[in-house]
């Protein structure tokens, strides 16, 4: 590669990683759609309007990039913690995989952060949050997580266990973005730290998982 290829190429990964955190603050705070791609460009030191098109495409691309720029961080979390409690046949430490891979991404990120909000803005759009679930379900490590919480609650209705799937993630997703917008405001919190939030978010989920079940008929 010539050098001036390279500069060119440093030029394009410089602007869309300014795009992308533009992008991702702007999200979190106002709401997906409420937010135009030449408000994303000026946030983004960018003088052309089209640079979030030229770059990303649609905002659905341009979601899914911010997804995916969080992704690897976030799965090389859940690998680690995975190798801890492989073959564990106890609920509570498959949950912990599942919430300390996103607690310790954003304790990682220091302060201020924005994903947790982001996420939870694209998590109450209809159309948006099949990206986030499309990408998680592809991810190696989900399916193991998935697999290993499974086989601990093996007694639980299909449709149970996909209510409380729902039901886990939102409180997850939300309780986050909870903390993450109170730091960023510097409000009180309940909660100390991170891994202490961690905490109470798998106490919780640990009691939606193996919470018994009340027949009420037939689903709709």
């Amino acid at each position: 590669m010539s050098q001036v290829a390279g500069e060119r190429r440093a030029r394009v990964t410089a602007t869309r990683e300014q795009i992308l955190t533009a992008a991702e603050r702007l999200f979190a705070e106002h709401g997906v759609y409420a937010v135009s791609n030449r408000q994303v460009s000026e946030a983004a030191g960018q003088g052309n309007n089209a640079a979030v098109g030229y770059h990303f495409g649609t905002k659905a691309d341009l979601v899914r990039a911010i997804v995916r720029k969080h992704a690897d961080h976030v799965e090389s979390q859940r690998r680690r913690l995975l190798a801890e409690i492989e073959g564990s046949g106890d609920v509570r430490d498959w949950v912990g995989c599942l919430v300390r891979s996103l607690t310790g991404h954003l304790a990682a990120l220091g302060n201020p952060t924005w994903y947790a909000r982001f996420a939870s803005q694209v998590m109450t759009d209809p159309g948006l949050r099949r990206i986030m679930v499309d990408e998680a379900l592809t991810s190696p490590t989900t399916r193991r997580l998935v697999e290993g919480l499974n086989r601990c609650i093996p007694e639980l209705p299909a449709e149970v266990r996909a209510e409380r799937d729902d039901m886990a993630v939102q409180l997850m997703i939300h309780m986050c973005a909870q903390r993450e917008r109170a730091l960023a405001e510097g409000r009180p919190l309940p909660r100390k730290s991170w891994h202490d939030t961690a905490n109470g978010l798998i106490d919780a989920i640990v009691a939606i998982w193996t919470a018994p079940v009340t027949d009420g008929g037939t689903p709709s």
